[in-house]
């Protein structure tokens, strides 16, 4: 440090020698390699300029709050700016930090934290997830199915009016009809609750507690009924394996620990976001797969086409081609080539040709559920595939997650 030409620089500070309470007013004598602190008990102290370091977050701007090297305890707070400014300039380590002892231990500790979010994210609350889906009330379940429902159908609205169910009575008889062929009652853990919802989106999934939705979307750009009636079924397996109520859970119990970890800071959402992509990129996919072997069972118990199932996911790939490398693995759907081809192989395995699921004028009704039908013969779109294909409903998508994951038809 820096003296002026005539002499050492004085100045009046507070000094804490950390053993009592006691302010101690003292003067502070400014040398070029020392700061010398005169007690008031007349001893003295020599603080050397390289030893000196300045206490971060400070309230005062203009002052300073010294400690010593190796020092844990006293402290020497200067009001003068002056003098706290010459010791700034000149002082050579006096924002120097402590070096950080026990890296290695500290590092270890870390690596154990994450290590142990990444178990509780990934397996056990997966495993209580899965338990808890058996053991919940289907009361319960439907509460929560219903309520995400309603929140579908006003994000999905338009000037404050939610989206309109379709209940044209030829309609639901048709669809009555579907039903009853599938033949699904034994399966079920609760009745099903069945909606069509007046929407141009070509989308249909599952919620807790036996809720599925058609979008009347799905049926417009159906090629044919057995397209429907697979959706349908695909969907009913999604109910039986109740899957729904498992992604809710595994959703709430990821995003409350991640939650609890990242609170509502930005980046914290991004976090949970991805966390949420993997996993339900490994569980959806799992899901997927059996709700899509359970379709083909029930459709061929049915006398239906399992290839009906394929025909929608062939057109989306010929379309909007298929998940492959790293985005395979985040997505939430297995690829639609393999899963055409399970469809085709359980076609296969039926062997002989079948009988449509609804007759020409049943068809018609169903096609009439929400008022005028669309043009025959139109070309499928998406069956819920994740955000790369149309098949993504992005306000479902949003919308149920709230309040308990829903299963997304077509998959």
């Amino acid at each position: 440090m820096s003296a002026a030409s005539q002499g050492p620089l004085e100045a009046w500070a507070d000094y804490f020698d950390g053993e009592t309470a006691r302010v101690q007013r003292v003067l502070l004598t400014l040398a070029p390699d020392r700061l010398t602190i005169a007690r008031p008990d007349g001893s003295r102290l020599d603080w050397m300029a390289e030893d000196l370091r300045a206490l971060a977050d400070q309230a005062e701007p203009g002052g300073l709050v010294l400690a010593l090297a190796g020092d844990p305890v006293q402290r020497l707070v200067i009001a003068d700016s002056h003098i706290a400014g010459l010791l700034r300039k000149n002082a050579p380590q006096l924002t120097r930090r402590p070096p950080v002892e026990n890296k290695g231990r500290i590092l270890g500790w870390g690596l154990g934290a994450v290590a142990s979010v990444a178990l509780i994210i990934f397996v056990l609350v997966p495993i209580m997830a899965n338990q808890l889906a058996a053991y919940l009330p289907p009361g319960g379940e439907k509460a929560l199915g219903d309520a995400t429902f309603e929140q579908i159908r006003a994000a999905m609205g338009e000037d404050l009016m939610p989206v309109e169910a379709c209940e044209a009575e030829p309609g639901r008889a048709a669809l009555d009809t579907m039903l009853a062929r599938l033949d699904v009652a034994d399966d079920l853990p609760y009745p099903l609750t069945l909606t069509v919802l007046d929407h141009e989106l070509v989308n249909a999934f599952a919620l807790p507690g036996g809720r599925i939705v058609i979008f009347r979307g799905l049926i417009d750009e159906a090629k044919n009924p057995d397209e429907v009636a697979a959706v349908l079924a695909h969907e009913i397996g999604h109910v039986v394996n109740r899957d729904p109520t498992r992604d809710a859970l595994r959703l709430a119990g990821s995003v409350g620990v991640l939650g609890l970890i990242f609170g509502d800071f930005a980046g914290g959402t991004v976090v949970l976001f991805l966390a949420n992509q993997v996993i339900n990129a490994k569980y959806s996919q799992a899901a997927e797969t059996g709700a899509d072997d359970y379709a083909h069972a029930v459709l061929t118990g049915a006398d239906l086409p399992p290839a009906a199932l394929g025909s929608f996911f062939e057109r989306l790939r010929d379309e909007h081609g298929d998940a492959e490398g790293i985005n395979a693995h985040f997505s939430t759907h297995p690829q639609m080539t393999a899963r055409i081809e399970a469809a085709l192989a359980a076609q296969a395995r039926l062997g002989h040709e079948t009988t449509p699921v609804l007759g020409d004028g049943d068809w018609a009704a169903l096609r009439a559920i929400c008022g005028t039908p669309a043009e025959p013969g139109a070309e499928a779109g998406d069956v819920d595939e994740p955000a790369e294909h149309p098949t993504s409903v992005r306000p479902a998508d949003e919308a149920a997650p709230i309040d308990g994951g829903g299963r997304h038809a077509g998959d």
